[in-house]
């Protein structure tokens, strides 16, 4: 899809949502109306618009795909949500409970009675079940596993035994498998057998009669070669492959290096037990970005912008406590220099921007470390050498901008030396905002965390109480 379809999309779908909105309002309205006036044919006149804008609704949503039915639930408050989420089909809840955030769905399933939460289930493969049923009331899980065949519990349960950033949380069991001493021809009319191919079907896995992995047949060397022609001479034996306890970030950047599409599971004895597909892959990558900026800021959670005020504030004021006692204790330090900062007023303007420019470049800093760690750049062996380098770009930074904002420093008080304790204090600032930059999350993965948990907040007090402590014991050393 070009860059002007995707935008085409995109404006289509917010006109979508725009008139979903439009709809529901003009209801509200027109229901109002009809309560305040009084007549025998109120009532009936309220019934036929209702159904008149829930149609409406209900063509809309029918024209749309899951994932944009999502997209629109995720943007409505809860009430106009449930109304919406009523008006979906049956047969299409499963779907879109799996496109929806995680938030989201947990206000979705509230709102559907164990019936309805069984029919949705029923219509989604053993990974889909794997993903929602954390999520669904115990007596629904139960009742779920016993109605599934012996085959699909035992995936559901394999695929429930991994944690969920483990390969084996994410495979697929759906695949198309073939033996390696058969024609093309003969894999080709047992293609046309099939109902369908699995999604993403990019290769054919070759295994032998007991199932080991022998390699993979991509579609497109089947589609071009002589149908004559034997597996065997045509597969390719050296497929990247995954374990089920291996880390699916680890395979989510094996996908992007080798540009794949689909990749075979197999377990430790070399047998086929399933495959990885990109949807789930970008799906991953997607969540661990959205993961690292809300743990950069020090939010605990994926948070539905329209939950309760009660649930946002159980998932914020964690790190906005902490923030308070760093806050508190920049404050110590700025009262331990009050009588410095009443003999020279011009301290009290020109601190914060010390401060402020730490902080900035220290996240910055702390962004591409979080980053480097992400994509395993950074070990024990380069780190010295990391550290080296920022602490460098800090001092180069410190003495360039530093010098700008004592030059213009001199221009407003008329003090050279209060120029040169600015520069000073600048410079030292960045240097410590470089340091503070690679050490916390360094420090915060060696200590089993995120590395980006709470990382900006903890910078910007670094750089906030080390900046004031710094500029304002320079100012009275050196000018008071």
């Amino acid at each position: 899809m070009t860059e002007v379809e995707v935008k085409k999309t995109q404006e289509s779908l917010q006109d979508r949502l725009a008139q979903v909105i439009e709809l529901l309002q003009r209801q509200r309205v027109v229901e109002d109306l009809t309560h305040r006036q009084e007549g025998p044919n109120n009532d009936r006149v309220e019934s036929l618009v209702h159904r008149q804008n829930l149609v409406e609704l209900q063509r809309k949503l029918d024209d749309l795909h899951s994932a944009d039915v999502a997209y629109i639930l995720e943007a409505l408050p809860l009430d106009d949500r449930l109304t919406l989420w009523q008006l979906v089909k049956a047969d299409r809840d499963g779907d879109i409970l799996l496109e929806v955030s995680d938030s989201v769905r947990e206000t979705l399933i509230a709102d559907m009675d164990d019936h309805e939460l069984l029919a949705a289930a029923k219509e989604m493969d053993a990974d889909e079940l794997a993903d929602l049923a954390p999520e669904l009331p115990r007596d629904v899980v139960h009742e779920l596993m016993e109605a599934l065949d012996t085959q699909q519990r035992e995936r559901v349960r394999s695929a429930l035994s991994y944690d969920e950033d483990q390969v084996g949380a994410l495979m697929d069991f759906e695949m198309v498998t073939i033996r390696e001493d058969v024609s093309l021809e003969v894999v080709l009319r047992y293609l046309r057998r099939l109902k369908e191919l699995p999604s993403h079907t990019d290769k054919l896995f070759v295994v032998d009669y007991e199932g080991i992995l022998k390699g993979v047949l991509p579609i497109k060397r089947l589609l071009v070669n002589d149908p004559e022609k034997k597996v065997a001479d045509l597969m390719a034996s050296d497929t990247v492959s995954f374990h089920p306890d291996e880390d699916a970030y680890d395979a989510a950047q094996a996908f992007e290096r080798y540009d794949l599409i689909s990749a075979p599971v197999v377990d430790k004895n070399g047998k086929l037990i399933g495959r990885l597909t990109i949807d789930e892959i970008v799906d991953l990558i997607r969540e661990e970005s959205e993961t690292e900026v809300l743990n950069m800021a020090g939010l605990r959670e994926e948070e539905d912008i329209f939950a309760s005020v009660w649930r946002s504030l159980r998932n914020r004021w964690a790190w906005l406590a902490i923030n308070l006692i760093t806050a508190f204790i920049a404050s110590r330090v700025i009262g331990l220099f009050e009588g410095s900062i009443e003999k020279l007023v011009a301290l009290a303007a020109l601190m914060p921007i010390v401060a402020g420019i730490g902080g900035n470049s220290g996240n910055q800093t702390i962004t591409m470390i979080v980053r480097a760690m992400a994509l395993d750049q950074v070990s024990t062996a380069n780190s010295s050498r990391l550290l080296r380098k920022e602490l460098a770009v800090g001092l180069i930074n410190g003495l360039v901008w530093g010098g700008v904002i004592g030059v213009v420093a001199y221009l407003l008080y008329g003090s050279w030396s209060l120029g040169v304790v600015m520069t000073a204090a600048m410079t030292l600032n960045l240097l410590l905002a470089a340091l503070m930059g690679v050490l916390i999350p360094m420090t915060l993965s060696r200590l089993g965390r995120d590395p980006a948990m709470g990382a900006s907040v903890m910078i910007t007090a670094m750089t906030d109480s080390g900046g004031f402590f710094i500029f304002l014991g320079l100012a009275t050393i050196f000018l008071l």
